[in-house]
């Protein structure tokens, strides 16, 4: 899931269409977003109907994360960053808010047995 402008919420979802049929995958791959309008999340949902298609995966990261980045939105929402996000946090999260939260789970976490490889975001 992300977070965005209101105003810019389901044009991911368009776009991302525009790219899968750009790349001529539109007939294999499909995009839907839903989520929360309330507080801006978007879960946008891309179904490969014929199973893991890394050619998709390939197509669309880290294109997702940087185009949210630019409209001022931040990759990690709800769910939080995740264990497939963290080498991306960089787009929606300033250098120091990452220092700040590494300092945080090092302090309570100081041998790393909670939660391990998790980030605190």
């Amino acid at each position: 899931d992300v977070s965005l402008p209101l105003q810019r919420m389901y044009e991911l979802v368009e776009e991302t269409r525009v790219k899968l049929q750009a790349a001529g995958v539109e007939a294999t791959a499909k995009a839907a977003g839903y989520g929360h309008l309330g507080d801006a999340n978007l879960h946008l949902n891309v179904t490969s109907l014929s199973g893991r298609d890394d050619k998709v995966l390939d197509l669309l990261e880290p294109w997702i994360f940087e185009w949210v980045s630019k409209a001022k939105g931040s990759i990690s929402a709800e769910h939080g960053i995740g264990q497939c996000k963290p080498h991306y946090l960089h787009l929606s999260k300033a250098e120091s808010a990452m220092n700040l939260m590494r300092t945080m789970k090092a302090t309570m976490d100081p041998k790393g047995i909670l939660n391990p490889y998790k980030v605190l975001a």
